[in-house]
């Protein structure tokens, strides 16, 4: 296990505990969750060591590495998965013309796939093998392992996109420095993560699904994303919801709690987290569009 001894966004040497919880998903073992006492932001620790990581996402259950559509979970997140493409697309292709486009775990590479055939240039960086392989020998597209990001030049790219992704980079300052050197000058940035402030987070508490341990290294509430944009040189230009994941976070959550899917309570509470998300805290996952301060 690697212990963090700095606070990822602020610096600060203090934290404070916030939740014990432990991986529900895979392996049961118990994991912390600390407040900075400094900035408030909220991340795993200790935590496993980057080479140990992998191990916590080796199973076929886990469905963003996988096209599966085994059980009526899986097929309506399939069905969600598709529709929301259209609405990534707009969304892009609303801060940028055609161009180049970067998407910093692409999994199996429907979302790149979806760009190419709408004119897009694609590049994608997927650290899972067997999912990064899916993606070229089903879509034909160009994916990279983790350590190709260092081979790029410069201002490669004119879009950038991590969507829940982000929570899960071992060296969060690190990566933010990386996308801020490939992305071009007038470029934008789009990066979808939890918000761990959401109604359904406060609602499930240790349960909540967005906390993930230990693959969610951090938790992201608007206030730590603006600080770690402005640390890196960027400005949030945009804060958008991605409502269906309320559903989805709270089936997951529903399940953890009570050993089974209770699929009322779920589309219940993320019923009302959409309604509540209209304070200060948002929805369950945000997704934010970010441009470099120069600009």
């Amino acid at each position: 296990m690697e212990l963090v001894e700095k606070c990822p966004v602020c610096g600060s040497e203090k934290f404070d505990p916030f939740i014990s919880g432990k991986d529900f998903f895979l392996s049961g073992e118990p994991f912390e969750i600390v407040r900075c006492h400094n900035c408030g932001f909220r991340f795993t620790n200790p935590r496993p060591k980057a080479e140990e990581l992998g191990k916590y996402y080796e199973s076929s259950d886990y469905i963003s590495h996988s096209d599966t559509r085994k059980g009526i979970f899986a097929t309506v997140y399939q069905m969600v998965r598709k529709y929301t493409l259209g609405r990534k697309l707009a969304l892009v292709e609303k801060n940028h013309g055609k161009g180049r486009i970067l998407d910093v775990g692409c999994a199996t590479g429907q979302f790149l796939n979806y760009m190419a055939l709408h004119g897009w240039e694609t590049v994608g960086i997927e650290p899972d093998v067997k999912t990064r392989e899916r993606a070229i020998s089903e879509y034909g597209l160009l994916a990279f392992p983790e350590e190709h990001l260092n081979t790029f030049e410069n201002h490669s790219f004119d879009i950038i996109t991590m969507w829940h992704v982000l929570e899960h980079v071992s060296d969060l300052n690190g990566r933010m420095n990386q996308l801020k050197d490939l992305l071009e000058p007038q470029g934008t940035l789009i990066i979808a993560v939890p918000n761990c402030n959401s109604y359904d987070a406060n609602k499930y508490k240790v349960f909540w699904a967005g906390y993930d341990l230990p693959r969610h290294l951090y938790h992201f509430s608007k206030p730590d994303v603006k600080l770690l944009a402005e640390k890196h040189g960027f400005k949030i230009v945009k804060i958008l919801p991605m409502k269906f994941d309320a559903f989805y976070v709270s089936l997951l959550s529903e399940k953890y709690k009570n050993g089974k899917m209770r699929w009322l309570p779920a589309l219940w509470n993320g019923f009302w987290s959409n309604w509540n998300s209209g304070s200060e805290n948002g929805h369950s996952s945000l997704i934010y569009i970010m441009k470099s301060e120069a600009n």
